[in-house]
């Protein structure tokens, strides 16, 4: 049978702004979402008013049926998706599927990963990979299957990383990169152009496997005491949530950028040591150099650039 202009049937399962790229993609492709699956609204803000995902405000926009399951297992919903008669499912940033959900329609259900898999499975790819120095990123898309992140994949593209980029300007990047690589890999799919490979054949010997579990507060923690190289890695890779942090004269110091001060000199204080002219310059101490803070923001005051922040600073 020549599959070759077949109108696919896809159900989009998303939550996070990084799935509403591919999500618009869809819609604007030759294949037709029929419905989108994603997670119930939150309250939110001071009065704790609803909110809804960014995915289903585009789905919203463009009269998308809906669906918001508490639990994926729910009979309701898994007959609702079975009387869809999906040929494909796409997730994009959502959450851990059962197996009766990802085996149901005949093409299985594919998957948009922010890195270059096997390495940097897990909930947040993109900001371990600027926490551990990484030049080059990338995007997977690969077939679900029983453990997370490990399906055969169906295609990838290469992205650098640029010199002093934050996680939300990466994410920013490869969400546009990864909703333009989905489209073609679908195209590819129908017309049989791809041959998906087993995720074992790319482990290479010697190769280290990085792993890239959900962020938490303490993660982003600043130990002075580690290189200053390090340190300023964290906090691009934490911006911009949750932010890099540490206690200054007991109330927290939140760091959004900073860079290393070149050339790298040991500083003759403790690591953690703060200098500073009060006018221009904000410098932590660490292990094997300085750390020049350029936007920040004290507990109970705005976020600033570091001059800004100086002019009120009285420490």
């Amino acid at each position: 049978m020549d599959m070759s202009n077949k109108k696919l049937r896809i159900v989009f399962l998303g939550t996070a702004a990084f799935g509403v790229p591919a999500l618009e993609a869809l819609i604007r492709s030759s294949h037709e979402v029929i419905g989108v699956v994603t997670a119930p609204d939150k309250p939110a803000g001071r009065g704790l008013h609803l909110s809804k995902s960014p995915v289903k405000q585009v789905a919203e926009q463009y009269h998308i049926p809906i669906w918001q399951p508490v639990r994926l297992k729910d009979p309701a919903f898994l007959a609702d998706m079975q009387a869809l008669r999906p040929d494909l499912q796409v997730v994009v940033a959502f959450r851990m599927m059962p197996e009766v959900l990802w085996k149901l329609p005949p093409m299985g259900t594919i998957n948009v990963h922010a890195s270059l898999l096997p390495d940097y499975r897990g909930a947040a790819p993109i900001q371990w990979a600027i926490i551990n120095g990484e030049t080059e990123t990338g995007i997977s898309i690969f077939q679900l299957s029983h453990e997370i992140d490990t399906g055969d994949i169906l295609s990838q593209t290469r992205v650098p990383i640029l010199p002093g980029e934050t996680a939300g300007a990466l994410h920013d990047r490869l969400k546009i990169i990864g909703a333009e690589l989905l489209v073609k890999t679908i195209d590819d799919m129908v017309n049989h152009r791809l041959q998906p490979i087993p995720q074992h054949q790319l482990i290479k010997p010697g190769m280290v496997l990085h792993p890239a579990p959900k962020i938490h507060k303490e993660d982003a923690h600043i130990h002075w005491d580690r290189g200053a190289k390090e340190i300023v890695q964290l906090i691009l890779g934490m911006n911009p949530s949750p932010v890099a942090w540490t206690l200054l004269d007991g109330k927290m110091l939140r760091i959004f950028r900073a860079h290393v001060c070149l050339p790298l000199s040991k500083p003759e204080v403790p690591p953690g040591t703060l200098d500073t002219d009060g006018k221009t310059y904000l410098h932590f101490a660490a292990a094997d150099g300085w750390v020049a803070v350029e936007e920040l923001q004290l507990e109970g005051r705005k976020r600033l650039p570091v001059r800004e922040f100086l002019k009120g600073f009285r420490g």
